[in-house]
Parts: C-alpha cells; sequence; structure tokens
C-alpha cells in the first residue's frame, strides 16, 4: 500500500486548485489571495453581515492579496496582516470569515 504525498493533494501540481481556506488557520509567512469574505452568524458580539461589511471596508475584498507578516506571542493572536498598501491587525476568530488560496 502506498501512503499520500504532499505531491498527490489538489493543488500541489495536479492541475486542480487548492481548496480554500479560512486565513485564522494560516501561519506568519503565508501568502494567498482572498477567495471570498463570508461570516457566520456571530463573531465576537458582532453578526455576520457587521463582520463582513468591516472587512470589506479594510479592503478585504476577493482577488485582493495578502500576506501574513506576524501572529501574536500568546496563542497566535493577533495578526497582522499585508493587504496591498496597507497593513491591518485582526483577531483570529475575525479572520475566519476571510477564505484564501495560497498562489505559491
Amino acid at each position: 500500500m502506498r501512503r499520500l504525498s504532499e505531491f498527490d493533494l489538489p493543488g500541489s501540481g495536479s492541475g486542480f486548485p487548492a481548496p480554500p481556506s479560512p486565513l485564522s488557520a494560516a501561519r506568519r509567512g503565508f501568502a494567498g489571495v482572498i477567495v471570498e469574505v463570508k461570516s457566520g452568524d456571530k463573531s465576537g458580539g458582532w453578526s455576520g453581515s457587521e463582520i463582513e461589511r468591516r472587512l470589506l471596508e479594510m479592503g478585504f475584498v476577493e482577488g485582493a492579496p495578502v500576506h501574513l507578516v506576524h501572529e501574536g506571542v500568546f496563542g497566535r493572536d493577533p495578526i497582522a496582516v499585508r493587504l496591498a498598501d496597507r497593513t491591518v491587525a485582526l483577531r483570529r476568530r475575525e479572520a475566519r470569515a476571510v477564505m484564501v488560496r495560497a498562489t505559491g
């Protein structure tokens, strides 16, 4: 029996794009592009639509390049994300609403 390797996974050179994942799961050094912004019912006391609105106002829009440049010392929270021409700090629970795809 053969074990799967990273080369057997979709998005690793097989011609299929990698599935999007939440920005909150990324580690420092991650580079990718925003696929969509979607939030659940509530996060930190705000409604899902309020989180989405605030993220969109900050520039988290589909197709924008993102780079995770810093993680907090305790619990890796908050994170600092380089977004086009600005750096934005987010809590990981807010970053769960940003779906991204790695670019390399």
